[in-house]
């Protein structure tokens, strides 16, 4: 009776689904323990914050001050690390928010704040996201910058990154999405230099001209293998509430015309009661799409049928229950 009872259970209640989330760098410990180590000149350079914040309560405050150079190279920086060691072939989304300061500075010259660095000593990292002028751009290995977009200050910016590592530039490829929407579809290109590893470096790290101090802030760091776990949450829709018709003003009561028989009050009337037919019809989630939609269109459930699911274990609970006690007769 017990493996009848765990298989029916099996058939009737859906698989729990598993999240593909590997790390999150979101700050919501309140600290910056999420990370392996730091590059900074002092604590003030990397504070965790809760104003402002656009997830969760916390967000990382990165500030660089002109001669800020914790690790003797080149350039000013205070950055995070994590050693997140992606290995030949792998393949990754990451999602991450970022703020540029009102008084962010403007200057010719480029200003890292996130960046996927070789662990070879020397050279440009083979992906960086930089502030140049009034433009955030997307460069890969120092040779192509293949999408780029005004700098816009003192709004929380969303990205959304896809990428194969690989030093193939048949094999490798990069996907992103911007603000809600896919701005650079998947393109195949070198993600590594060959026979080298990959880490993650965030906060800010700049030329040694800037002079102005500059400030950028990052929230909700997550890498994943899935989509799913990445994209953002639609919000529930919100039923509109009926607004019941005003009937209209009282003109006072006719008198009855003799010549007409009164109506008769046991006699229900034909009309029924009125239909709604303003309630939305659902309709299903195309599917089959090869790339994920954009964040206007997807939609995505997930869970379980509660009602079907305890109806159906009670049901089989119950009849457990007859089954025992009739053995017991």
């Amino acid at each position: 009776m017990r493996r009848l009872l765990l298989s029916l259970l099996t058939v009737l209640l859906p698989g729990l689904s598993w999240a593909g989330v590997v790390w999150r760098g979101d700050f919501e410990t309140g600290g910056i323990g999420q990370y392996s180590s730091t590059q900074r000149v002092s604590a003030d350079r990397l504070q965790v914050v809760q104003n402002p914040v656009t997830q969760g309560r916390y967000a990382l405050k990165a500030t660089v001050r002109q001669g800020d150079n914790p690790i003797n190279s080149s350039g000013n920086r205070n950055e995070l690390v994590y050693l997140s060691k992606e290995k030949e072939g792998s393949e990754y989304y990451y999602r991450w928010q970022v703020m540029f300061a009102p008084d962010f500075p403007s200057v010719n010259t480029w200003q890292v704040f996130t960046q996927w660095h070789h662990e070879g000593c020397c050279g440009s990292p083979p992906v960086e996201f930089f502030v140049k002028g009034e433009e955030i751009r997307l460069t890969l290995t120092n040779t192509t910058t293949p999408w780029k977009t005004k700098l816009v200050r003192g709004e929380w910016q969303d990205f959304i990154f896809h990428v194969k590592w690989s030093s193939s530039a048949s094999t490798g490829f990069v996907e992103l999405w911007h603000n809600g929407k896919l701005v650079l579809s998947k393109l195949k290109h070198a993600t590594m230099y060959p026979n080298d590893g990959i880490y993650l470096k965030l906060g800010l790290y700049r030329s040694d001209t800037v002079q102005p101090v500059g400030v950028v802030y990052h929230d909700g760091f997550t890498q994943a293998t899935q989509w799913e776990d990445v994209r953002p949450v639609e919000p529930t829709p919100v039923e509109p509430t009926p607004v019941e018709p005003t009937p209209p003003a009282d003109a006072g009561t006719p008198e009855p015309d003799a010549g007409t028989p009164e109506p008769d009050a046991g006699v229900p009337s034909e009309e029924g009661p009125p239909v709604d037919s303003t309630s939305p019809t659902p309709s299903l989630p195309e599917t089959g799409s090869a790339v994920p939609p954009s964040f206007e269109t997807i939609s995505h459930e997930v869970g379980c049928s509660s009602a079907g699911g305890s109806l159906g274990v009670l049901a089989l609970l119950g009849l457990g229950g007859l089954l025992r006690r009739s053995r017991r007769g």
